[in-house]
């Protein structure tokens, strides 16, 4: 076997296998079918990424289509959002799609099913056919109305479609074994009365199909050649097959469901309604939160679409169920921004630094390079003056040998500028240090050439001239749960998991002013500090910036000591 077809995943090999026993690989087709009922997450990336990436690998189309079934929950606004977010990971699908496309199609599908004695009317309440369910080791009972005349089930469905019955009076089931150890077979569903309106058909339908009745159909309308879900549909497989027997024709190509395993994240819940309560409970500012797994949540918090196509790159398509280390998707957001973001000087919590020997009045416009990784990225101009400010916690009064940033007595360079010496600082009332007076060595600057700018010292330290500086409100972002599995407690709802720090916002940040002019959505890495975004939220007046990720991980630490 070529190396090649070593690397190929499990699908892959299925769809090679079926090209080498006859299917006309002209006839490949995919689909990304989301529900409009909520915003994507990172789980359905991983599916995107897997439908588009085939579509892109065999050079086959890939349809968008909607499962918009259930009317109660979809929405426009969950279509636009889903379109915006297939588009931003740099996909584009071949046709736009929905099974209420299919509506009529189905519904004349479904009457061949009632005169072919395979599908009924029932009128019985939901919990006796609960009770006639049977158990995973028990067969179920037959429903008194399974063996209606046909003609009596045709007129009833065409009741439920004319709207003459009430919701949940009546349901249109399949025939097919009440003993079937597989439970999705015991006579499924695949209509119910449902009195209301939908967001593209309106009130034409008082019924609406199921989604095991809607799914194999809807693929077989578009010829959809391999049909993959996520492994918790596995066992709706058999259905979805017993369905395509009823309506194939023989002669066209038939679709073939295969599954893999969805991606769950550690630190974070993926269920769709666990995100809507945190949503709704006001957990969180909205499905775009920075904190939220949602694709515009990411997007907001500044991850790029290299990024997450590369961790559902390296994260690979697995047949079982398994939990993906939250820190791969940081690094792989790390990776790429390292790469691409310029690197600009913040300082997040100022103390003022007086350089006393530095004359007064005087600025100079320091060369500093954009990006050290990027030979194409070239330099910008930093300002430099009397007054600068540093971070608090970079300086001490007394500290040991290991802290190498800045302590009376004792030396650190100032990134891009000169090496200072800190000789004494003052204190407010309640012992807060207010001011660091340094002196400067005037011909230690970086890159002058001198004997003097080439003296090393163990501290480097960034900084942002006060009379330049630009004031910035930073919010700085950590995972929104302290649990890497925050809904397997059985015992315990996970919103008790919620980290009480995953939102800090800084509202006396300073940065340089080269960052006066970004944009939204521009990503920066701020040195040493780690990679931040400009937010949907910042104006021309109020530059607001999102971390996406910082430098080092303090959730490292955390895991270590335990």
């Amino acid at each position: 076997m070529s190396e090649e077809k070593k690397s190929l995943n499990f699908l892959e090999q299925i769809i090679e296998e079926d090209l080498a026993n006859g299917l006309d690989k002209n006839k490949l087709r995919f689909r990304f079918p989301p529900e409009p009922n909520g915003y994507l997450h990172i789980g359905h990336a991983a599916s995107i990424c897997l439908n588009f990436g085939l579509g892109l690998t065999y050079n086959a189309p890939v349809n968008l289509r909607f499962d918009d079934t259930n009317p109660v929950k979809e929405e426009q606004e969950y279509v636009d959002a889903i379109k915006n977010d297939i588009q931003w990971l740099g996909f584009q699908w071949e046709n736009e799609l929905y099974s209420s496309d299919y509506f009529g199609q189905l519904y004349q599908w479904a009457i061949l099913l009632i005169k072919k004695g395979k599908a009924y009317v029932d009128d019985q309440s939901s919990e006796e056919i609960a009770k006639q369910k049977g158990t995973p080791t028990e067969p179920g009972t037959n429903s008194p109305n399974r063996n209606r005349p046909v003609e009596e089930n045709l007129a009833l469905f065409e009741k439920m479609k004319n709207g003459e019955f009430e919701e949940g009076s009546h349901i249109l089931r399949a025939k097919i074994d009440m003993a079937s150890p597989n439970m999705l077979m015991r006579d499924p569903i695949m209509y119910r009365v449902l009195r209301k309106s939908h967001h593209r058909t309106g009130d034409t339908w008082n019924i609406y199909p199921m989604y095991d009745w809607a799914h194999g159909e809807s693929d077989y309308i578009e010829q959809i050649s391999h049909s993959i879900c996520t492994l918790e549909f596995k066992p709706h497989r058999q259905l979805y097959d017993w369905f395509l027997d009823q309506i194939y024709s023989g002669k066209d190509l038939r679709p073939k469901q295969r599954e893999f395993a969805r991606r769950n994240l550690s630190y974070t819940v993926m269920s769709k309604r666990k995100l809507l309560q945190l949503v709704e409970e006001g957990h969180v500012n909205g499905w775009d939160d920075p904190r939220m797994p949602t694709i515009s949540g990411l997007r907001r918090r500044g991850y790029t679409p290299e990024s997450i196509r590369k961790f559902s790159e390296v994260s690979g398509i697995s047949k079982r169920d398994n939990v993906t280390d939250v820190a791969l998707l940081e690094f792989c957001i790390k990776d790429h921004l390292n790469k691409t973001a310029p690197r600009v000087m913040a300082v997040l919590n100022p103390v003022k630094v007086i350089i006393t020997n530095y004359p007064e009045g005087k600025e100079e416009w320091l060369d500093a390079e954009n990006n050290p990784e990027d030979e194409n990225a070239g330099s910008r101009k930093v300002p430099f003056s009397k007054e600068i400010y540093i971070e608090q916690e970079d300086f001490r009064e007394e500290a040991n040998k290991k802290f190498f940033r800045l302590k009376l007595g004792k030396e650190v360079r100032l990134k891009n500028a000169y090496i200072i010496k800190a000789e004494s600082c003052k204190k407010d009332a309640e012992g807060n240090i207010t001011e660091i007076h340094c002196t400067y060595d005037e011909k230690s600057k970086s890159g002058s050439g001198t004997e003097e700018s080439k003296r090393r010292v163990k501290g480097t330290l960034h900084w942002v001239s006060i009379a330049h500086a630009v004031h910035a409100e930073v919010r700085l972002y950590d995972r929104l749960f302290t649990d890497e599995a925050p809904d397997a407690h059985k015992d315990k709802d996970f919103k008790e998991f919620i980290n009480p720090n995953s939102l800090v916002i800084n509202t006396n940040a300073f940065v340089e002013p080269s960052l006066q002019d970004a944009r939204i959505g521009d990503k920066f890495q701020f040195q040493r500090l780690g990679y931040f975004t400009i937010d949907n939220d910042s104006t021309a007046e109020r530059l607001v910036f999102n971390r996406t990720v910082p430098l080092r991980d303090s959730w490292a630490k955390i895991e270590h000591k335990k």
